[in-house]
């Protein structure tokens, strides 16, 4: 791994795009956001939880605890801690952890139901190249898909929707709270870490042998696009600085990957795929997020733990694909026990609604082998974990005095399939509150669905 190739640490693919001595200094076009966030937080509900299982999301856990939520933040997280005068709320029984981040979803541009009646409905990728560097998901989202609704409820506070995997580079990703907005922007959080999405393997060499299409149609293939592609983008830096290139919104993009400013989420399966794309990012000086699936990640994580590299995986699922064949349902406790940085994602709206229990199903596994997970270790995987990913470890993931109330109060053990949220926050404000009907209006999706009218 290049020196200093870290989360947001610059290399010298940052130089490439550098004015002249002298000359004025102007940020890198890569850090422009186009799209500015308009989300604002509700008016906060001050209330003091108590005497609860707390999970922090740190690996510690208090029983009989209390939270304490004002002004939109954790005041305090303790025992027999002292009511400042505001509603408290008896959490005897029940469990508290911080909000669910999911990782990976395609919530508002894989819409259910209009994906049932036509796919074409789908926005989830640009298909018309190999190189969909240029583009950013979330001019695609629409937020009235009724998963931000299924997944506030079981407990998601936080979430990034990443373009699909077709292309080798698919785009920029956008994370946003699950709340109700006539906008994505109205839901966008605002300081995350600049995302993007890259895939090897079947997707994009499928893609390249379609007769219609031209790219790769081999892996070796795939590979060979990728470093081309950045030499193609380092070359532009160059020209570019030395005034001889217009804007070129796909390379610019790659040059960020490149000075370590735009992270990249790797959708891949098989072991050697990972070590490949490994070697690129070594090769080109930046260091590769996440691999999202990563079901072989079990047979390399010395590779993954070296290189800093986190593995959002799955439960079980497993053989739908040929490169997900070897999957096992052990693997998170395996990279746990390895020292890797391991969560859970979904790549589903129905598994979004569903990640603690897939943790649970993950160390199940586990213990059947002989590994334990204890609980305040899970939580990271939803938690904690993810929101390193997403740049957000400062200020969501854990529940810490000063950092933003998104929390859970969940009716029991949150890795049991029993439990339901009771209460869930967003900046100290209910956002869903499981003993009341939603104040605002439903989707539009589900008018006259399911009897909810």
């Amino acid at each position: 791994m290049a020196k200093g190739a870290g989360f947001g640490s610059p290399i010298a693919a940052a130089a490439l795009l550098a004015a002249p001595v002298g000359a004025q200094v102007r940020p890198a076009p890569w850090k422009d956001d186009p799209f500015p966030s308009r989300y604002k937080a509700a008016a906060p509900d001050d209330m003091l939880l108590r005497g609860a299982t707390i999970l922090d999301g740190a690996g510690g856990r208090i029983d009989g605890g209390d939270v304490l939520v004002r002004g939109g933040r954790i005041a305090a997280v303790g025992k027999a801690l002292a009511n400042p005068g505001v509603r408290e709320v008896d959490a005897k029984g029940r469990w508290v952890t911080p909000g669910v981040i999911d990782v990976h979803t395609h919530n508002g541009t894989f819409v259910v139901p209009l994906t049932d009646i036509d796919r074409e409905a789908s926005d989830v990728a640009e298909v018309s190249s190999p190189n969909g560097a240029d583009t950013w998901i979330e001019t695609a989202v629409n937020p009235q898909d009724m998963g931000f609704d299924r997944a506030l409820m079981n407990g998601v506070t936080t979430m990034q929707i990443l373009p699909g995997s077709t292309p080798i580079f698919a785009g920029r990703s956008v994370v946003v709270k699950p709340v109700r907005g006539a906008t994505v922007w109205d839901m966008k959080v605002a300081g995350s870490a600049r995302g993007f999405k890259m895939a090897c393997g079947e997707n994009p060499k499928s893609w390249g042998a379609d007769d219609d299409n031209e790219g790769p149609t081999s892996r070796q293939g795939v590979i060979a696009y990728m470093r081309q592609a950045f030499l193609d983008a380092q070359a532009y830096g160059r020209e570019r600085a030395a005034g001889k290139a217009g804007r070129d919104l796909k390379k610019e993009a790659l040059l960020g990957i490149m000075a370590g400013d735009i992270r990249v989420n790797l959708h891949c399966y098989r072991a050697n795929d990972i070590a490949s794309v490994l070697a690129v990012g070594q090769e080109f000086g930046f260091r590769i997020g996440a691999i999202h699936h990563a079901t072989e990640a079990y047979k390399i994580p010395g590779l993954l733990r070296e290189s800093g590299t986190c593995a959002a995986v799955w439960a079980d699922w497993w053989g739908f694909k040929i490169e997900a064949q070897d999957a096992i349902r052990a693997e998170a406790p395996l990279l746990e026990r390895a020292g890797v940085c391991v969560m859970m994602h979904s790549d589903s709206a129905a598994d979004g609604q569903r990640l603690n229990i897939a943790a649970a199903k993950a160390a199940a596994a586990g213990r059947r082998i002989g590994i334990e997970t204890p609980p305040e270790t899970m939580i990271k995987w939803t938690t904690s974990n993810p929101a390193k990913l997403l740049g957000l470890s400062d200020r969501v993931g854990t529940l810490k005095a000063g950092y933003q109330a998104d929390l859970v109060l969940w009716s029991g053990d949150p890795f049991s399939i029993y439990t339901k949220a009771d209460l869930v926050l967003i900046d100290g404000a209910v956002a869903w509150d499981r003993s009341k009907p939603p104040a605002a209006p439903v989707s539009d999706f589900e008018l006259e669905r399911g009897g909810v009218r």
